[in-house]
């Protein structure tokens, strides 16, 4: 096996740099529709095309196409940290944030899709820095790994090298991956407008609504209020629930539905396990709320929107649901471990590893029954094999030990156990709001700095799925 290129790695971050560059011009509008400074994001720009240009000289010469798969590990990694890194200029410049490691946790948060904020008043921020922060959100939502494939194919890194990297895609698909990503780039964007649409038809503006929209559609949760959605009516409660469960189903059903093809989404078992979950959780979150609550439907609707919210890891809040009995509480911490579906923008174990969790469990019994039994393992009609799930269940057993001493270092770092379980959970996952001190209504401002740099590397390394990241320190791949 090739060693590592490090000019083929500059080369792939030189691209980053160049895309996340042009996307600060995208704040330029608004800035100039609300008579906002302009200066943050020249300067952010400025200084990242900068960088694009030393690394892309450097690596000026070299060949993408042999870029090998440790290669792609690290440039993926690394390609993370230096979009987090300089997507919290604009925070830095415009002065909204000076620290710039709680600029760095806030930008992290955005691209990572997590939600989390170290921010105690968004609503006096200008819009132009609102307009970013959820722009991060959209970013990170589609995976900016997938962007440079559809922007820039001179990158010309074969097949499933660097796609099969990010989180948000995961199931092959056989046919060309361009043609592909460009469909899902297209059903993306076509959620969005939808939402933002029907938001601005209810109580909220085109800005809020655009915002709202980025941070569902990629499972995000940043809000342009400090109560996020609880500001909002129960109309805009409805249709953001709605989007935050389509944003939580794997691109694929949607990729299937456009071709037409009902029978793969007929065969998806991860897709129908996914709406059981949803449709229990949400049922007996309504009745653990319905004697405090005012009548049905409220229990209902808070009931069914912080259990998507939680479980899509989106983060978005209609209530402040610390002040829920015990035993609902105990319920939404229980589902951040829950996630999404596989090749949706939502981070966490994911469904389809819950599901291939209880088949394991179900195998288990009948080969106690029948010890000669074969019981091969199977999903969506097909089998699994052995080596699979094995990877499916170390990388559930992983995710539960790193969730054990991110919790362990957070607690020494001076937080209670309750705030320090809840935010390792929620940025692992993604989903933003936790317990204790970082609750819905609260934010991540008083946690100590070394909590918010390890939480902020943990939302890279949980929406790179763990494993990418944890390979980069084993022996083997640094050996020939």
């Amino acid at each position: 096996m090739k060693l590592i290129n490090p000019l083929i790695i500059l080369r792939i971050l030189s691209t980053i740099l160049l895309i996340e560059s042009m996307t600060f011009l995208f704040c330029f509008p608004v800035a100039i529709i609300y008579k906002e400074p302009l200066l943050p994001f020249i300067f952010s720009s400025a200084f990242t095309f900068l960088f694009y240009i030393i690394l892309r000289l450097s690596s000026r010469k070299v060949e993408i196409t042999k870029a090998s798969n440790r290669d792609a590990y690290l440039a993926v990694t690394l390609s993370w940290l230096v979009l987090s890194g300089m997507g919290s200029l604009p925070y830095i410049f415009s002065g909204t944030i000076p620290s710039f490691i709680n600029a760095f946790f806030e930008s992290a948060s955005g691209f990572t899709t997590t939600g989390a904020s170290i921010l105690t008043d968004v609503e006096v921020l200008p819009y132009s820095i609102l307009f970013w922060r959820s722009l991060t959100h959209w970013i990170g939502g589609i995976g900016i790994i997938v962007l440079v494939i559809i922007i820039l194919p001179s990158l010309k890194v074969t097949g499933y090298q660097l796609f099969s990297l990010e989180s948000s895609m995961k199931e092959k698909i056989h046919s060309k991956i361009q043609g592909v990503a460009f469909r899902m780039v297209i059903i993306y964007i076509g959620l969005t407008l939808a939402e933002t649409v029907l938001l601005f038809m209810g109580d909220m503006t085109l800005f809020d609504s655009l915002c709202h929209s980025f941070g569902t559609i990629a499972t995000g949760g940043f809000s342009t209020k400090n109560n996020s959605l609880q500001f909002y009516s129960s109309y805009s409660q409805y249709i953001v629930m709605i989007f935050m469960f389509l944003a939580g189903t794997s691109m694929l059903v949607y990729y299937y539905l456009a071709k037409l093809n009902f029978r793969k989404i007929r065969n998806n078992e991860e897709l129908w396990f996914y709406i059981a979950v949803a449709v229990t959780a949400g049922s007996v979150a309504t009745m653990i709320l319905l004697p405090h609550s005012k009548n049905f439907e409220v229990a209902f609707r808070d009931g069914f929107f912080q259990i998507i919210s939680i479980m899509t890891c989106t983060g978005f809040a209609s209530a402040d649901y610390l002040f829920w009995p015990s035993a609902g509480t105990l319920l939404i911490f229980v589902m951040m471990f829950s996630g999404g579906s596989t090749g949706s923008t939502s981070g966490g174990i994911k469904m389809a590893r819950h599901l291939m969790a209880l088949k394991n469990i179900k195998r288990i019994f009948v080969r106690l029954n029948h010890p000669k039994a074969l019981a091969p393992l199977k999903l969506n009609g097909k089998t699994v094999s052995e080596s699979t799930n094995n990877s499916i269940m170390s990388f559930v057993i992983l995710y539960l030990f790193l969730f054990l001493i991110g919790t362990t270092i957070i607690v020494i770092a001076g937080s209670d156990p309750v705030t320090s379980a809840s935010s390792v959970a929620t940025c692992m996952a993604g989903i933003g709001p936790g317990l204790g001190t970082v609750g819905p209504m609260s934010n991540y401002f008083l946690l100590p700095g070394i909590s918010k740099i390890v939480l902020s590397l943990l939302m890279i390394i949980g929406r790179l799925e763990i494993i990418t990241v944890f390979v980069l320190f084993s022996k083997s791949f640094w050996r020939l």
